[in-house]
This record gives C-alpha cells, structure tokens and sequence, in this order.
C-alpha cells in the first residue's frame, strides 16, 4: 500500500468525486419529490378556508386580547374608582351645558286657572338640566287632574318645557245627594259646582252610578230634544235604568235594556197624539210589550164620571 502523499490524496479525492457525479443522475431519475404539503400545513389550508376560522382569527383573537388586556388592568377596585370617576365627570360636564338647561315651562291648551294649577303640580325647581327631567312622572302627576284629558311634554330649544293639554269638555251636570260635580262625555269628573245654576247650559242627570252610564245618558238627551223645554233631568234608578223627570210632576220610566228605542217609540207617539200634553204622571215604559199610563187624579176622576161612576171630592 502507498502512503497518501499530496498527489495520491487528490487522485483519490478525483476518484471520488468523479463516483459521485456518476451516481446523482441515476439519484435523480429514479427518485421524484412529493409535491404536496406535509399533513400540518395541509390542516392549516383548510382551516384557513373556514370562514368560521378567519373571522375568529382576525376579529375574535384581538378582540379577546383587548379584553384580556382591560380585565388585568381593571382588576384592581382603585383603577376602576378612578375610571368611573373620570366617566361620571365627564357626562355631568355635558349635561351641565347651557344648552341642555330647562329654564321656563310654558303650558298651552288650558285656561288660566288649570295652567296655574298645572305648574303647582310640576313641582320643578328651575333652572334643571333637561337630562334630569322624569317627562313621563310630570306628565302622570299632570294627568292626574281632573281637568286634564292628556298632557304631553317636550323639551324645545332656548330652555323651555312646553306642555300641550287637551281640557275636559264638560258635557253634563251630576246631582249625587249634596255634592254637584261636572262630567265630561265618557263620564269622569272636571270639576265640582257649588250650586246647579253655575252650569244652567248642561243636561242635569242624579242618582248611583250615574256617572257610569254618562254615554248613554247623552244619547237619550239627543233623542228627547223634542221635550228639552220640559225636562228637569234624568235619575239613575238602582245603578241599572233611567227615569225622566219633567215639569207638571211627570215622569217616564225606561226599560234598562234598549232605552233609546223605547223612548223613541214614545217620543214618536206624543208627536202623533200630544201624549204628554195630557193629565198624565207616569209613563211606564219598563214592559216593552204593555206600556202603563197612570193618570192625574183629575183625570180619573174625570174618567169614573165618564163611566158613570160617582167619586166623591177626596177621591184621587
């Protein structure tokens, strides 16, 4: 065997890569790389073409960061005193702006007395912020008056509160032992009458219950506008049916179901036969069927002597 001197080791080295050259052609023919992704990356793609995914990653991870973020720092009770704090101030600052002061409060739609009566009711200690203002309290306590239908308040620019009230129309007059009181059509009270000649203008009606059957009552003083002149009132018998009053001492009894029917009826029948014009004082109209008249005692005695009957003076 030669030793290795300088110019064995470069033949051998020659030899070598001579050797190698020959044997990587033949590498690269018979083995072909894989062209497809390892496992992982492929789970990656399809992850990544998950709509679910990308929103999760781009949205939901720098969303929970910032959270992460905003729970460490507010862990502690003094940062978050110090937060609020700052928060607090800074919403009194805005509402304490001029331009969101209430200043005057004006009151349209009521007369003098009732807007007097509806500022009282306020109770709002001005100048106040208009973030301050409970609208929807005012509005209740103004509603609670027996006046007012609606109210309806609003804050309009320059500082004023403006509440629009619709009144109560009075529309009848209700006797109920001493006390006098006005109603409207549905039947609720507007105000109290000292003495019934302070609204000689409105239909009188007395009795129980009176005041629940207000619609009804109208009703019936629409159809007898033919004996207005003559009637006093309508009175509420047992909270279930009417009788009307009249001068001369007359009274119609109405039936408690379909009373404008039957007073139509009669209303029709003294048109034809001057019915009420006679000595009568009662028309009992509650048996639809049998209609009763009682007479005057004038009248039947009138009627006996008619009939050949004798009567004598103390008769009625």
């Amino acid at each position: 065997m030669q030793p290795l001197n300088a110019d064995n080791r470069y033949r051998v080295y020659d030899r070598a890569q001579a050797r190698t050259a020959e044997q990587r052609p033949a590498a690269r023919a018979g083995v072909r790389r894989d062209p497809a992704p390892s496992r992982w990356a492929y789970r990656m793609q399809r992850l990544w073409l998950t709509p679910m995914f990308r929103v999760a990653f781009r949205v939901g991870l720098p969303v929970f960061l910032v959270a992460l973020v905003a729970g460490l720092y507010l862990r502690d009770d003094t940062r978050r005193a110090q937060l609020t704090g700052v928060f607090t101030g800074m919403v009194d600052k805005f509402q304490a702006r001029p331009e969101f002061r209430v200043s005057l409060v004006s009151v349209e739609g009521a007369a003098p007395e009732l807007a007097e009566a509806i500022r009282a009711r306020l109770k709002l200690n001005l100048p106040q912020s208009s973030f301050d203002l409970d609208l929807d309290g005012a509005r209740q306590r103004i509603e609670a008056l027996d006046a007012v239908a609606t109210a309806e308040l609003r804050v309009r620019s320059g500082g004023v509160l403006q509440v629009l009230i619709t009144e109560r129309v009075p529309a009848l007059v209700w006797r109920e032992g001493e006390r006098i009181e006005m109603l409207d059509a549905t039947g609720a009270r507007v105000a109290g009458l000292s003495a019934r000649d302070d609204r000689p203008d409105l239909p009188l009606i007395a009795g129980d219950g009176a005041d629940h059957a207000a619609a009804e009552a109208l009703e019936l003083f629409t159809i007898a506008q033919g004996i207005t002149p003559r009637m006093r009132g309508l009175v509420r018998v047992g909270e279930r049916r009417w009788d009307i009053v009249l001068d001369r001492n007359q009274k119609i009894m109405l039936p408690e179901q379909n009373a404008p029917a039957a007073l139509e009826r009669l209303i029709a029948l003294d048109k034809a036969e001057d019915l009420l014009a006679r000595d009568i004082l009662t028309v009992d109209l509650r048996n639809e069927k049998r209609p009763v008249l009682r007479l005057a005692p004038s009248a039947m005695n009138e009627r006996r002597n008619a009939m050949g009957i004798e009567t004598s003076g103390s008769e009625l």
